[in-house]
């Protein structure tokens, strides 16, 4: 080949492979197949779990890791003693797990476990089942996992449990034994102390049974939904079944997703709008005299939030979601959240707002959020406080435009990087030393991050380099330096500098005027 010739060509294809590159890690993959049987006298449920699960890693795995989120709710469980001991302990726990009585406690108990029909030796740690494997599994394959279980739904504490205050009965949330996340980095077998998330992607199909009495809001679509009444058909069937036995079946699938949450209450209402989008949005809440306007008042700024966030971060990609009052503040999960309902409506839609745009930095990006709860957090703050001030400015939420709509957040970074007491963005989630480094770092220097990128490479690159970020990441959970590389390909400037210091330090720069 003609040398000349050759070089030109060369010129043309490293500008478009370095502008054209697609990650290419793998990922894991699991479905889901459980059949739930609830009783509602005793708080405690049945399950069957059949789990096929997708090796599509380079590595042969000898063991397996799921997590057993109910066992925190124990006396003497780290989430427990943590909370008796941190400085500033969360004040929705404190020591209540101390001071649970047996029947308000939860647990897993695994009564029996194998993979493609041979039994699993295991042995239960705390928050996390270790199972050692009949035979490996070999790469790029898949297996099959088969497992019955018993569990007692706890006193709602934190995210998940019974009873909450506004009087939710099932809040169901980290409720079922759900295999740990293996990628790149190995296993992340991390405990249930008190903060959030990983999960494998992946399909559920979700049977539950529970007395016919109760509607349930969740993850998915509910399959024969013109059937089952509750809010979801034009015509409720409760009274044509009540003689057809005591429970009701309820059936959800969910396509890839990382994790599976549902909700029960007799009293719910139960509301169903379509957005402008072709996303139907679900509305779960017991109604009362303080919350009945706020919640049938809530779509319509909901609807313009999503369109915001379509045109200006990327598509949500699936085809409803679900606000279902319920948790212990504001919570997300795929496709749904769990938010507290006696709320101002000033109060309800900011909360609804933030747990919305975490189905983009949570839902679809889904960064491992022990490692990097600043990406998953930080990002949403940030999003957050950019979709209110847009609907500001439309009308639907009073007060006035912002030209900087982060400055209470660069505010707030400032005067706790004063403080003395920050820690760095690297640290893991569960190991600050205080919550409220914890919580400033995650929520209010993660939103800082993404204001002073915006200020190095300038407004229009870095929305461009948001949708970007989102399309390219989405479905693979990315880390810091995927993002960074995605806004130096757009912006044409080095970053890694800024990333260095700002995530994995707590150095400061002293500004000062001279003249």
């Amino acid at each position: 080949m003609n040398m000349k010739f050759m070089i030109v060509v060369l010129m043309y294809l490293i500008p478009f492979s370095l502008c054209m590159a697609q990650p290419d890690r793998w990922q894991q993959r699991v479905e889901y197949d459980m059949v739930i049987d609830m009783e509602v006298e005793t708080n405690r449920f049945k399950g069957k779990q059949r789990l096929t699960y997708y090796n599509n890693s380079p590595d042969t795995l000898r063991k397996v890791f799921y997590h057993l989120y109910f066992n925190a709710f124990q006396p003497g469980s780290m989430m427990d003693v943590r909370s008796r001991t941190i400085e500033d302990p969360d004040p929705r726990v404190m020591d209540r797990i101390y001071y649970l009585k047996e029947d308000e406690t939860g647990y897993h108990n695994i009564l029996s476990l194998d993979m493609n029909g041979s039994p699993c030796a295991y042995v239960v740690e705390g928050t996390i089942l270790e199972v050692d494997l009949p035979k490996p599994i070999l790469p790029q394959s898949r297996v099959t996992f088969t497992m019955r279980f018993e569990s007692q739904v706890p006193v709602q504490i934190r995210r998940s449990g019974r009873d909450s205050k506004d009087g939710i009965r099932y809040s169901m949330a980290q409720w079922y034994p759900k295999m740990c996340e293996y990628d790149y980095q190995g296993w992340h077998a991390n405990p249930y102390i008190g903060r959030e998330f990983h999960g494998v992607w992946g399909d559920f199909r979700v049977q539950i049974e529970i007395d016919r009495a109760y509607t349930i809001g969740a993850t998915g679509v509910l399959k024969d939904a013109d059937k089952m009444g509750h809010g979801y058909s034009s015509k409720d069937t409760r009274k044509r079944k009540i003689f057809q036995g005591r429970k009701l079946t309820w059936v959800f699938e969910a396509r890839n997703v990382h994790d599976f949450v549902w909700a029960a209450d007799p009293d719910y209402t139960h509301l169903i709008k379509e957005t402008d989008a072709g996303i139907v949005f679900h509305y779960f809440f017991e109604e009362n005299e303080m919350n009945s306007d706020n919640w049938r008042n809530l779509h319509e700024v909901m609807n313009e939030a999503l369109t915001f966030l379509n045109a200006n971060y990327g598509e949500y990609p699936y085809s409803q979601y679900s606000f279902i009052q319920g948790g212990d503040g504001g919570m997300e999960y795929p496709m749904a959240t769990l938010i507290t309902g006696d709320r101002t409506f000033q109060r309800l839609v900011g909360t609804s707002i933030h747990e919305l745009v975490h189905s983009w930095y949570q839902g679809v990006l889904a960064n491992n959020e022990s490692l990097y709860p600043w990406m998953d957090e930080g990002f949403t703050s940030f999003v957050g406080s950019e979709v209110r001030n847009h609907l500001r400015e439309v009308g639907l939420l009073p007060g006035n435009v912002s030209a900087n709509p982060q400055k209470n957040a660069v505010r707030g970074y400032t005067r706790f990087a004063l403080s003395g007491r920050e820690e760095p963005l690297s640290t893991h989630d569960d190991h600050y030393i205080t919550n409220t480094a914890h919580s400033v770092a995650a929520y209010t220097k993660g939103s800082v991050f993404l204001k002073q990128i915006e200020y190095i490479i300038g407004r229009q690159k870095f929305l461009r380099g948001m949708k970007v970020y989102y399309d390219t990441w989405k479905f693979k959970h990315p880390n810091p330096n995927d993002f960074i590389r995605i806004m130096e390909k757009i912006s044409g400037i080095e970053l890694d500098w800024f990333k260095e210091y700002f995530v994995y330090t707590t150095h400061t720069i002293d500004y000062g005027i001279e003249s």
